[in-house]
């Protein structure tokens, strides 16, 4: 039989060129920056990551996570049962594996297909990616076919018959597709980029239940700083980006893509791609960046990236919110690349958009965004008869007051916190004028040079005093000092100190029984999770149980938890502004609206007064800190040390 001669060469020439093009893609990820990565224990822990952390995240949508597993798992194990056949000459009870294993990726390529051809979202890329069902099912027919008469479940002579006059051309056009994919382009590119990509991820502290958010710290001594060219990125950067299924599920939570801005962070990866490898983005098939055309990107490893690949708004679009990479079945760091990009547009060329520069001046010589002078930092709390950390050296906890201090919104969710802590009789202090800007809004921004010296200088203040918590009203600052200020310690030294979410310290204060709560008496409640406690930080509960010790049934948003809408406030979008088709605040509050609640609830100063800015008629808004000081049954307030009390001074001006 001819066929029987052709299988095993087909076999081998398919592997040789699969590899010879895995090493030619290989050699574009090298042309990125070098970063250490542990090698061996990466591949070791591969297997772990891609069945447990991996699946995690493809399991939200249960119909595609079975498919998957049946489709790879069956694709794999094919793959070596036909090797182990046709190539090395193993008989017997191998062939009725493989004939199930065959099957079994016949039957889900064939659903898959079934699935994609009927009413494909619009989030998924098309072109390419439509054929690799049929190449799933020609590989996997195929072959199920040839092993037909091997099994003898059909006699020998309608087996040549078969193989002679059917298959050949399935067979070829299966291995092409799924191997000579794998390493030479094609959706099938996934499989190889995404398994080495997992093995190597720049972030291994995202696998094994971990959590790992804080952007990278940049040398400032570097040649450039930040990222101008695809070559810029490093090397398992770049190797991420190849892993892109263009599934378009981080296309389907990106706020600003909903708004109508011209980011989609599924096309940004693949012109990475394009940049990468070279060439323009004419065979993308996806959704392109609202308000521009597909076909403008054109890009090499080596060329500018802004004005090439992408256009400035896009890269100021985003506002960090981390939705693209929760939602990524690949955990893709969209938002590192993004940053890593600005970085160069602020550092290298001083091209900041909207009020970006004065922003950037004003936290230089002021330190704070809004150009305040600094020693009023105190004056919201000039009756409130505050300790100052500075005249008692040493306290329970330390409060972070943040730039709240600057506005008079937030100085109510302030207010509210020093009731509830007196209500409790924490021992506590604050900074007054010692504490500067934690950062955040500069490091998004892209300069980092900025964010370095607030860390360094709030870190040497933060060293000089005693105390076991920082709690902060502000997510995005809570973020800075728990997870990135840790980078700028002197080398052999960590944060001594824990630090917590005003909502995770209320919610201990009321387990604990240091608050007497009486219930809660408005209408219908939700709640908004903050970009920077939730996706950044994994705080989902202590909000919830804080409103529910309350007597707060919520009315939950359909986006919410992990899966939560940004407000738009994150990332200096408001300050960038770059303009959309509708503002994310107002999305937001119609998420809010369409629970019929009276009011939304939130752990976020920034959140409020972005949510607040939407026009009536529209809910209610209020911090979990001003519900909670509105509910205190004081008198019954009991446990903790009594509070020392030393007035604030409001220097003057």
């Amino acid at each position: 039989m001819i066929l029987d001669r052709l299988l095993p060469a087909l076999l081998v020439c398919a592997l040789l060129l699969a590899v010879l093009g895995m090493f030619r893609r290989a050699r574009l990820w090298r042309a990125g920056r070098p970063d250490k990565v542990a090698l061996l224990a990466g591949l070791l822990a591969m297997p772990r990551r891609y069945l447990v952390d991996l699946h995690h995240v493809v399991e939200r949508d249960k119909v595609m996570s079975k498919t998957h597993v049946a489709t790879a798992g069956g694709f794999v194990l094919s793959m070596i049962l036909l090797l182990a056949v046709y190539v090395v000459g193993v008989s017997g009870w191998f062939i009725n594996l493989l004939l199930g294993a065959a099957l079994l990726l016949m039957l889900t390529g064939a659903v898959f297909v079934w699935r994609r051809r009927r009413q494909p979202p619009t989030r998924l890329s098309k072109g390419p990616w439509m054929r690799l069902p049929k190449s799933l099912l020609a590989f996997a027919g195929t072959f199920f076919l040839t092993t037909l008469p091997l099994s003898s479940l059909v006699p020998n002579q309608a087996g040549q018959w078969l193989l002679s006059a059917l298959l050949l051309a399935g067979i070829i056009w299966g291995l092409c597709g799924l191997l000579l994919g794998m390493g030479w382009g094609g959706p099938m590119k996934h499989a190889f980029a995404g398994t080495l990509h997992l093995a190597f991820h720049r972030r291994p502290g995202r696998f094994g239940g971990g959590r790992s958010t804080g952007l990278k710290r940049l040398d400032l001594a570097a040649p450039k700083l930040g990222v101008e060219k695809p070559a810029d990125f490093t090397w398992n950067q770049l190797l991420g980006f190849d892993a892109c299924v263009q599934c378009g599920k981080c296309e389907a939570v990106c706020p600003a893509f909903a708004a109508g801005q011209p980011l989609n962070p599924k096309k940004l990866i693949q012109d990475m791609v394009v940049g990468m490898a070279g060439g323009t983005d004419a065979r993308y098939a996806g959704s392109a960046y609202p308000g521009i055309p597909v076909g403008e990107a054109k890009g090499a490893p080596h060329q500018p990236i802004v004005g090439g690949l992408l256009r400035e708004e896009t890269l100021w679009s985003c506002t960090t919110c981390r939705a693209c990479v929760e939602e990524c079945p690949m955990m893709i760091e969209h938002v590192d690349a993004i940053v890593d990009m600005r970085r160069f547009m602020t550092l290298e060329k001083g091209k900041t958009p909207g009020k970006g520069a004065q922003v950037l001046e004003n936290l230089i010589f002021t330190d704070n965004p809004n150009g305040f002078n600094p020693r009023s930092r105190t004056h919201w709390a000039a009756d409130q008869n505050l300790p100052l950390m500075k005249e008692v050296q040493e306290a329970e906890v330390l409060f972070w007051v943040s730039d709240g201090a600057f506005d008079m919104r937030s100085q109510r969710i302030l207010r509210a916190f020093v009731k509830v802590l007196r209500a409790a009789r924490v021992n506590f202090a604050v900074l007054g004028d010692e504490e500067l800007d934690s950062g955040d809004l500069a490091r998004r921004l892209g300069d980092d040079a900025t964010f370095q010296r607030l860390a360094k200088s709030n870190i040497a203040t933060l060293s000089k005093y005693r105390f076991k918590q920082i709690v902060t009203t502000d997510p995005h600052a809570f973020h800075c000092l728990k997870n990135e200020y840790p980078d700028f310690y002197p080398a052999g030294q960590c944060p001594e100190y824990e630090v917590l979410h005003h909502t995770t310290f209320i919610n201990g204060l009321v387990k604990a029984h240091r608050l007497v709560l009486d219930r809660y008496k408005g209408g219908e409640v939700t709640y908004h999770d903050p970009c920077y406690l939730g996706r950044y930080n994994g705080e989902y509960a202590a909000p919830r149980e804080l409103l529910a010790a309350l007597g707060i049934a919520l009315q939950e948003m359909d986006r919410s938890g992990f899966r939560s809408r940004c407000c738009g406030g994150g990332g200096g979008a408001p300050v960038v502004d770059v303009p959309g088709e509708r503002r994310i605040a107002d999305m937001r509050m119609d998420d809010a609206r369409a629970t019929g609640a009276a009011l939304v609830a939130v752990g976020c100063q920034q959140c409020t007064a972005m949510l607040e800015g939407v026009p009536e008629p529209r809910p209610a808004v209020k911090d979990i800190a001003e519900l909670v000081a509105e509910a205190l049954v004081e008198a019954e307030a009991t446990g903790g040390d009594k509070q020392p009390q030393r007035r604030v001074v409001a220097e003057e001006a």
